[in-house]
């Protein structure tokens, strides 16, 4: 693995995954959504001889041939991955994730790339029929969001079948830290107490979770990328363990010395039947191929998401007092 492609690079795993693969010596040629602006992201400062950006669009299939041409192994992270969002826009999540998908997976045919990893997301699973839950756990479209992963992973794992590509569909839980956008309930319960607010405005907290630091889930990426039984095989990368999100907010308080209480905010909550209630993921699979393991607990994962979060340079970019879908 030396030449790689990262789709995805701008956001927040993505840009954690990249800085990780210039640690590991790779050459990086990093996908920033093309825009006016010409902004990069959070790939914004990264400066490394080894990082090459380029801006263009996934759902064009031209433009994926020749992002995808000369590299050794392609990380698909880019999607739209808001579920509030996708309530609302359900047809740009399927030209994004599935049209996207499907435009990386011909131009890697096409090009003859040797290695992709197309990322899923443990929403495609629902709310748990059991627990832990593995690869085998049926798939239940709980919202647009996760109905068009199940489709992207679907169109990845049919390439393998069918053309015998070397793909992996790599399933993160819950993944968190640094950089995260303000949409996911951990940034949106520090920005509110870091900015003064008291009551804290959130959706449903009897949810439980299985929270993975990024650097965890980014580890997770390399070394599935450089194991050589993962090809058509769909791998979770998550901690074993569960937290509702009424606990991980009163964790964050005590963190923050906080004296806070909570306020359901009704546009916060998802429609009937489309809340995900429990998901915790096994490991078994990923650690058996791999040997991953998770390093950082969830106590020292919001301690540094903390740290970053309130420093000057980043609360601002953040908007507490409104819902970031």
């Amino acid at each position: 693995m030396r030449n790689v492609v990262v789709t995805g690079a701008d956001g927040f795993i993505g840009s954690h995954l990249t800085e990780a693969l210039l640690r590991e010596g790779c050459h990086v040629k990093a996908l920033a959504q093309y825009n006016s602006f010409n902004n990069w992201g959070w790939l914004e400062g990264i400066r490394n001889p080894e990082l090459e950006i380029v801006t263009g669009d996934v759902r064009d299939p031209n433009f994926c041939r020749t992002l995808v041409k000369g590299a050794d192994t392609v990380f698909h992270l880019a999607a739209l991955i808001a579920i509030p969002y996708s309530y609302v826009a359900p047809d740009s999540y399927v030209d994004t994730n599935v049209k996207g998908t499907l435009n990386i997976c011909q131009a890697v045919k096409d090009e003859g790339t040797p290695r992709l990893l197309v990322t899923s997301t443990s929403e495609v699973y629902g709310t748990a029929r059991y627990v832990p839950i593995d690869e085998k756990h049926p798939k239940q479209p709980q919202s647009p969001y996760s109905a068009t992963k199940i489709g992207a992973d679907a169109i990845a794992l049919s390439f393998h079948n069918a053309f015998d590509m070397n793909v992996t569909v790599v399933r993160p839980f819950n993944t968190y830290g640094p950089r995260q956008s303000a949409r996911a309930i951990i940034p949106t319960i520090i920005t509110q107490i870091a900015s003064g607010i008291r009551q804290i405005k959130v959706g449903d907290l009897s949810p439980t979770r299985d929270f993975n630091y990024v650097e965890d889930t980014c580890r997770g990426f390399i070394e599935i990328a450089k194991c050589g039984n993962a090809s058509g095989e769909e791998i979770n990368i998550a901690t074993q363990r569960e937290v509702s999100m009424e606990t991980t907010l009163k964790t964050i308080a005590r963190l923050m010395d906080a004296d806070v209480e909570w306020v359901v905010d009704p546009q916060r909550l998802r429609p009937a039947g489309s809340e995900v209630f429990r998901l915790l993921g096994s490991n078994e699979k990923i650690r058996r191929l791999t040997g991953w393991e998770p390093r950082v607990s969830l106590e020292e994962g919001l301690r540094r998401t903390i740290d970053w979060i309130c420093s000057d340079d980043n609360l601002k970019n953040y908007k507490p007092n409104i819902y970031n879908r």
